[in-house]
């Protein structure tokens, strides 16, 4: 179709116009800089991806997490710490994809230059050659009207003096005119200079000059390089466009590769958490409790009630406070004390039960 092709869309009225062309190997140029651009990001990308993978396989093999966990919940951990693990280890490997990845486009763009540069040498060449025929010409051109007006402008004066008695005068402008239809028009004999009068009348006749031959030689020359230049312009066009799909489609699936990757990665890290939640499936909250009892109880008697005991009841169990009494050998406990007798001053001394009072 006509109007998705660079052959039938860049061209210019002006044979010296190169905007066509520029436009196209501008937005090549800036299609190599949209690469150079996703390559650095799949490079920083992969720096990104390979310090997360570092740093979360240090976090996981240098930070306790749950430790002191027992049985079930233990193993759940376990699995746990050794899957985000993997993940890490996932992460680096995808920082080396990355990069392989850049590379690949690296080397494209490199290639894709040296393709260019290689069309932009054989057109540069025959834009320079078709500017300075088109110069040449243009001289051959302004040289060739000056003799032709040269020329003109004798034959005027020649007409103008047609009626003049003096001959002499006549004869200056023959030879003026001569000269000037010589360097207008030297392929043809001037042979009517002596007999002026009946060569006035007559009509010019267009004849090859040096000056017409050169003017004529040029536009000849300046027409075949157009030809050659439009011939290499439409090489160029397919060249490029050929480029430039070749440069779509290899972006389209670099960038359609990275987005799987990158789904690959989550698939992968799923898939790998996906054990972990297994794991805690199996996870049992009555068998950690029975476990942690079977492995840590101390017995199952609680300690007796403290009783109240009297210091001077002879049935004072000797236990300590708290703890559980047993059957045992009774201690014999010292009687009560004699009554002192009673001294005139001294305070009076009376005991009630087993308490004992002083008066004053």
């Amino acid at each position: 179709m006509k109007g998705s092709l660079f052959r039938g869309n860049f061209w210019s009225s002006d044979i010296l116009s190169t905007i066509g062309y520029d436009n196209i190997v501008q937005h090549l140029n800036n299609g190599r800089k949209n690469c150079k651009e996703f390559e650095d990001f799949l490079k920083e990308r992969a720096a990104v991806e390979e310090k997360y993978g570092k740093d979360l396989l240090n976090l996981c093999r240098k930070r306790p997490c749950g430790q002191s966990e027992i049985n079930t919940l233990k193993q759940a951990l376990e699995v746990f710490k050794q899957q985000v693990d993997n993940v890490a280890q996932c992460h680096i490997q995808l920082a080396h994809t990355l990069r392989e990845e850049a590379r690949k486009m690296e080397e494209f763009r490199e290639k894709q230059k040296l393709q260019q540069k290689k069309t932009e040498l054989i057109m540069d060449a025959v834009h320079k050659q078709r500017s300075l025929q088109f110069k040449k010409t243009m001289d051959a051109k302004k040289n060739y009207e000056q003799k032709c007006r040269d020329k003109d402008e004798a034959e005027q004066a020649v007409h103008r003096s047609a009626n003049l008695v003096n001959s002499r005068q006549q004869e200056k402008l023959f030879v003026k005119l001569a000269t000037s239809k010589t360097a207008a028009e030297d392929s043809e004999p001037v042979w009517w200079v002596r007999e002026p009068p009946s060569c006035l009348d007559s009509e010019p006749r267009h004849v090859h000059s040096t000056a017409d031959k050169a003017y004529m030689l040029h536009v000849n020359m300046l027409d075949k390089i157009r030809e050659e230049w439009q011939s290499e312009h439409i090489k160029a066009c397919e060249v490029f466009e050929a480029q430039e799909c070749e440069r779509i489609n290899f972006f389209r699936n670099a960038l359609w590769l990275h987005v799987n990757q990158l789904s690959q990665q989550c698939v992968t890290s799923d898939d790998m958490y996906e054990g972990v939640r297994k794991s805690l499936e199996t996870c049992s909250i009555e068998k950690d409790i029975e476990y942690f009892v079977n492995q840590r109880k101390t017995g199952q008697s609680p300690p007796a009630p403290v009783t109240y005991e009297n210091f001077y009841c002879p049935q004072r169990n000797a236990a300590p406070p708290g703890k559980a009494t047993g059957p045992g050998p009774t201690v014999a406990r010292r009687g009560l004390p004699p009554v002192p007798p009673s001294v005139q001053g001294d305070p009076d001394y009376s005991l009630l039960a087993d308490y004992s009072l002083l008066y004053q």
